[in-house]
C-alpha cells in the first residue's frame, strides 16, 4: 500500500516555515500543504496544539511521525531524505551545522527576525536594539562567509537553510543588506540551488512603496 504524503502546516509569511518549504523543495519531497491562519488564531486550537503544545508553525506529519520546531523539522528531513548531504556525519561537520541552527534560533531570531516582525506584523520590540542585533550578526556572517561559500562549508546544508529567509527578507524590517557584499553573494547561491524556492515578500520597511 503506497503511504500518503508528508503533510506539512506552514504560514506563508513565516521565516520559519519557509525553512521547511525550501527543505521540502530541495529535496523533492512529495508532501501537502496546509496553511494555519495564524491572524485567527488557528495555531491555538486544540486540534493544532496536540501536534505542537507550543502553539507554533511549522510542523510535519511523516504518516503519523510528527515533528514540530523548523530547525528540528530540518535535521528530520535532512536525515530522512538527504542522504548525508544536508547534515554531516562527521563530529566536526556535525558541529558546525549545529552551531548556526543555534544562530538561527538566537541571534536570528532576535535580529533581523525580530526587526521583521516590527514592521510587517506590529510587534512591540525596541527597534533600535532590533536593528542594532541585526547588523552585529549580518557582520558577522559577511565575515565569516570570506572564508567559505556555505555557512558550515563549501557545500549547502541545513544551516544555510535555518539562516536564508529572514536574512533575505531582513530588508522588510528596515535592514539593509547594502554593507554586507559577502552575505549577498551566499543568498544568490542559495537562490540558484535546483528546486530554491522563495519567500513571499512583503511591501514593509525598505520595501514599502
Amino acid at each position: 500500500m503506497a503511504t500518503a504524503p508528508l503533510t506539512f502546516y506552514s504560514f506563508p509569511l513565516s521565516g520559519h516555515a519557509h525553512r521547511v518549504a525550501l527543505m521540502l523543495s530541495l529535496l523533492d519531497v512529495p508532501h501537502r500543504r496546509v496553511d494555519v491562519d495564524l491572524r485567527q488564531k488557528e495555531q491555538k486550537r486544540p486540534e493544532f496544539l496536540s501536534m505542537n503544545a507550543f502553539g507554533q508553525v511549522p510542523v510535519i506529519d511523516d504518516n503519523g511521525v510528527v515533528i514540530a520546531d523548523s530547525n528540528a523539522i530540518l535535521v528530520y528531513l535532512a536525515r530522512r531524505h538527504g542522504g548525508g548531504a544536508w547534515l554531516p556525519e562527521d563530529a566536526a561537520g556535525a558541529a558546525q551545522v549545529q552551531r548556526w541552527l543555534s544562530v538561527a534560533a538566537g541571534p536570528l531570531a532576535g535580529g533581523p527576525a525580530a526587526a521583521r516582525l516590527v514592521t510587517v506584523f506590529g510587534a512591540p520590540f525596541d527597534v533600535e536594539a532590533t536593528l542594532a542585533r541585526a547588523h552585529a550578526l549580518l557582520s558577522i556572517m559577511d565575515g565569516e562567509l570570506l572564508q567559505r561559500d556555505f555557512l558550515a562549508g563549501d557545500t549547502p546544508t541545513i544551516a544555510d537553510v535555518a539562516c536564508y529567509a529572514y536574512v533575505a527578507h531582513a530588508p522588510e524590517g528596515n535592514v539593509s543588506l547594502a554593507d554586507y557584499p559577502r552575505v549577498r553573494a551566499w543568498l544568490a547561491r542559495i537562490e540558484a540551488l535546483p528546486r530554491f524556492v522563495p519567500m513571499d515578500s512583503t511591501a514593509a520597511g525598505l520595501l514599502a512603496a
